[in-house]
């Protein structure tokens, strides 16, 4: 028996089945640490390597593939090392001599995904066991694979449902106001309508995301469809509507405050300490494009006492954006 294979084998099955079942059945947990670091140091490479709007897009397809193979391959490698360290573990069924490195290899690979083809035997009942549970943990991680899978790309396509909602009222802030304003009555009521069902609908893509952290790096080739961008052009909405128009204008206080919980919410999830935080602050909105259009704005000078309340949580978002590789969303 060789103990030093023996023990690798184990530390490296203790690991991966730990980082498959953390990344893929616990939900609120995050990604396995093994996963989290292959993927924020996958996105890295492209953030440095390109600026490229197509290229970019790929990264999320790349962080997936690869965080299946590196579960594939320490998997395998797990069990290869394990009945390596048990020699003899397994016996050729033509001549009954022990197997070598390679075939342990060979042994494993086929037991987890079939019930072998007959050219090796386990030496004995513990590697019977061993064998069974070797076929039954490639069972698993194919199912999980699958499940993680779908869920992932059914989380992308919320995503960006969400971002394309926001997007579709206006390509910056101050058109919302714009098209939300109602002359005849004098309010932004249908504005609030949307705003109310966008704050849901944000509730669930934050859900999405600490549930499956590898959408980070699922990024749209469109920024109409970044989430990122919608989020930060969202805030900017809520920003105007509790600042910028005058207080008898101004929508419920209620559902303010909930759709900036909802925001604060996104933030809180997308911050991680891969991110370095911004040192910028995101641009000043136009009340000039708004009173072109009399929509009704308080002075300049109000309007810019207001905003430095609200300059912590406009830069954090800043960081966000800015992770994401995008810019702040100023004009569509």
């Amino acid at each position: 028996m060789e103990v030093p294979q023996l023990v690798i084998g184990v530390v490296v099955l203790v690991v991966v089945v730990i980082d498959l079942l953390w990344t893929t059945l616990w939900v609120g947990g995050g990604a396995g640490p093994l996963t989290m670091r292959l993927s924020s140091g996958t996105w890295g490479v492209f953030r440095r390597s390109t600026a490229n709007d197509v290229t970019l897009s790929l990264a999320g397809p790349v962080v997936l593939t690869l965080t299946l193979l590196t579960w594939l391959g320490l998997l395998w490698a797990g069990w290869t090392f394990l009945f390596v360290g048990g020699e003899p573990s397994l016996l050729s069924t033509r001549d009954y001599q022990p197997a070598v490195w390679p075939d342990h290899g060979y042994f494993v690979a086929y037991s987890m995904f079939t019930m072998g083809n007959g050219d090796f035997t386990p030496a004995s009942s513990a590697w019977q066991v061993a064998t069974s549970l070797t076929t039954g943990s490639g069972m698993l991680l194919v199912t999980l694979s699958i499940t993680y899978v779908l869920s992932v790309l059914r989380a992308v396509t919320q995503a960006r449902s969400f971002a394309s909602s926001v997007t579709g009222l206006g390509t910056k802030s101050e058109e919302h106001l714009q098209r939300g304003w109602n002359d005849d009555d004098q309010s932004f009521e249908d504005l609030e309508i949307q705003l109310f069902r966008l704050s849901s609908h944000l509730d669930s893509v934050t859900e999405q995301h600490l549930s499956y952290p590898i959408l980070h790096y699922y990024r749209s080739i469109r920024p109409r469809s970044a989430t990122p961008r919608a989020v930060a052009m969202l805030d900017d909405v809520l920003l105007l509507l509790e600042t910028a128009v005058p207080e008898r204008y101004r929508i419920n206080a209620v559902l303010t405050n909930t759709l900036e919980s909802s925001i604060e919410n996104y933030v809180e999830v997308l911050e991680t300490e891969a991110i370095d935080p911004s040192t910028e602050t995101p641009p000043r909105p136009d009340l000039e494009f708004l009173r072109e259009l009399d929509v009704p704005t308080v002075a300049n000078e109000t309007f810019d006492e207001e905003l430095g309340s609200h300059r912590s949580r406009r830069q954090r978002l800043q960081t966000v954006v800015e992770q994401s590789a995008w810019d702040w969303p100023t004009d569509g």
